[in-house]
């Protein structure tokens, strides 16, 4: 495999795509092939990842939210490699008879070759359009290779629930975070309904009088969910006016159970199987809540183009809190 990858090469690739996919005639008889595109979508995943189920991921993105993708797949130690290859990633609408298609590049890379990936992602990316990064690797992610990765991107997407370290993965993205690169984090994007369930809960007069009454709040967590429960606290905490916050394992927990105490207020989230069921006092209702996919959080996250201030204040809050020696 080359050891090198010539841009201009992979930039002709996808014109000769183009030619490829558009038959003559077609276009005059309302047939053939319209290029979408709205972004830059970069994947970073490892070679061993299931091809087929991110395939159907994206693919599942691509109506929504279509982009050049430019899927790296990391190879990890060995001889340093960078191959490459481009394809179509297309379907047709309901009722046409046009197909629409994104491109799409897939490229292999070895971790002494992790160096050389910004010089040659930065030019295969659309002009004038945001350079969304995605990264699936919590390998990567801890690298010195992956900060300019990063700063090549308007935003980075990346899943601090698949890292080693919750409390330094905290840590790190906060840091990462002040140096001025735009993040999402999907750990708090799987907590949006909870969010939005608890916000609803204080829309209510009556309960929202009680709210500078809380006292502490507590937040269980299952295996994999801690920097989500870290994530909760701190928003609630930060809501509430900072009251006592206990964020701790529960074996009995599914995923999170969140609990707010104060002066005659005891609010309480929790899911069971497929629902989530809120408790107010003595009041309790239940909202269906299925498993957020990779496909409806990244649906969440690329519609999210601006920064999130809120986001960002509770990550900052959650570092301090989960990690408060690194501050």
């Amino acid at each position: 495999m080359a050891a090198t990858l010539s841009t201009d090469h992979i930039l002709k690739e996808l014109s000769d795509l183009w030619v490829t996919l558009g038959k003559p005639g077609e276009a005059e008889s309302g047939a053939g092939v319209l290029r979408a595109c709205s972004l830059t979508l970069v994947v970073l995943a490892e070679e061993s990842e299931d091809v087929g189920a991110l395939g159907e991921t994206i693919a599942a993105l691509m109506p929504e939210h279509p982009a050049r993708t430019i899927i790296i797949r990391l190879r990890g130690a060995g001889e340093r490699t960078l191959a490459e290859r481009v394809y179509a990633q297309c379907w047709m609408p309901f009722g046409q008879r046009r197909q629409i298609c994104c491109e799409q590049v897939e490229i292999i890379a070895s971790d002494s070759a992790l160096a050389d990936l910004p010089p040659v992602v930065l030019p295969l990316a659309v002009p004038d359009l945001p350079l969304i990064v995605w990264c699936r690797s919590a390998r990567l992610a801890g690298m010195p290779e992956f900060r300019r990765i990063a700063e090549m991107a308007r935003k980075v997407v990346i899943d601090s629930s698949t890292m080693p370290d919750p409390r330094e993965s905290l840590s790190r993205l906060a840091a990462v975070a002040g140096r001025g690169v735009m993040l999402g984090d999907l750990a708090w994007t799987r907590i949006t309904r909870w969010r939005a369930m608890l916000s609803q809960v204080f829309e209510n007069r009556e309960t929202l009088a009680l709210l500078p009454g809380v006292s502490k709040v507590q937040v269980a967590f299952a295996p994999s969910y801690e920097t989500a429960a870290w994530y909760m606290g701190a928003w609630i905490a930060n809501a509430a006016g900072h009251p006592e916050l206990a964020v701790q394992p529960d074996p009995d927990v599914n995923s999170l159970r969140v609990e707010l105490t104060g002066e005659n207020l005891r609010v309480v989230l929790m899911r069971q199987e497929a629902r989530l069921t809120v408790a107010v006092n003595e009041i309790t209702n239940c909202t269906s809540l299925s498993a957020p996919t990779d496909y409806l959080l990244m649906r969440e996250e690329l519609g999210i183009v601006r920064r999130d201030a809120v986001f960002e204040e509770t990550l900052a809050s959650a570092a301090r809190l989960a990690y408060p020696g690194k501050q």
